[in-house]
């Protein structure tokens, strides 16, 4: 009985729930396809501000040897640096400000793809606005996620932000050539990544020393081999 008025009409309730992600889950498989048409493996680079996401596709791109093309498309609040940081380096690079969005989405990659000249493209990064929350939740078309978490950022983060580690296909550890220098414990750091992600494999990697830069490079060709679903 509808409990305003005692008119005696039952109660109705009206179901507006929507999936707000559905627009963009189809243009991201839009976006797939098209990336497999051009046989073009895409990757989406995750991590907080400072993890060293520009520094890995630096050095990805300077030790993966000769014959390999990559595209980049950045995704910044503001600035475009580390755009004319790969730019500098002979890379395909397309700029994305979002402004005050913490994310890309599929929308923003396409209207950047539109820009990439594909047919010069075999690896296209995506990197992600530095974050360890909103990223996860949007499917930018690409065929890999993958997470990388500073040491520095201690051994809780996994247990935090379980989210983005769940849905990581590839987990690197980056900044490893400071752990003598920080009061961290590798073993606990791992067991954290392994509890919320048992499948996702866990690279060491720096920079700076370039300590498993070629295990990431070799990872990341057999990808393009053969590629696998997002988990």
């Amino acid at each position: 009985m509808c409990g305003e008025c005692g008119c005696g009409e039952k109660e109705k309730s009206l179901n507006i729930n929507q999936d707000i992600l559905k627009d963009n889950k189809r243009k991201a498989k839009s976006l797939r396809i098209l990336l497999d048409k051009n046989k073009i493996l895409s990757v989406n680079i995750m991590g907080s501000p400072g993890s060293g996401k520009t520094s890995l596709i630096e050095k990805t791109v300077m030790l993966c040897g000769e014959g390999k093309r990559f595209g980049v498309i950045e995704g910044d609040l503001e600035t475009d640096l580390d755009h004319q940081r790969l730019k500098s380096i002979g890379v395909n690079s397309i700029q994305i400000n979002t402004g005050t969005v913490c994310h890309l989405d599929a929308e923003m990659v396409e209207e950047a793809i539109k820009r990439m000249p594909l047919g010069e493209i075999d690896f296209l990064f995506i990197e992600n606005v530095g974050n360890l929350v909103c990223p996860s939740l949007f499917d930018l078309g690409t065929h890999i996620n993958v997470v990388l978490l500073s040491v520095t950022e201690g051994e809780d983060k996994p247990l935090k932000y379980p989210l983005i580690f769940k849905r990581a296909d590839v987990i690197l550890l980056t900044k490893v050539d400071l752990v003598p220098f920080l009061r961290l414990d590798e073993e606990i750091l791992i067991r954290n990544i392994k509890r919320i992600n048992s499948k996702a494999p866990v690279i060491k990697v720096s920079a700076v020393t370039e300590e498993g830069i070629k295990d990431w490079i070799n990872l990341l060709e057999s990808f393009r081999k053969d590629p696998v679903p997002l988990l």
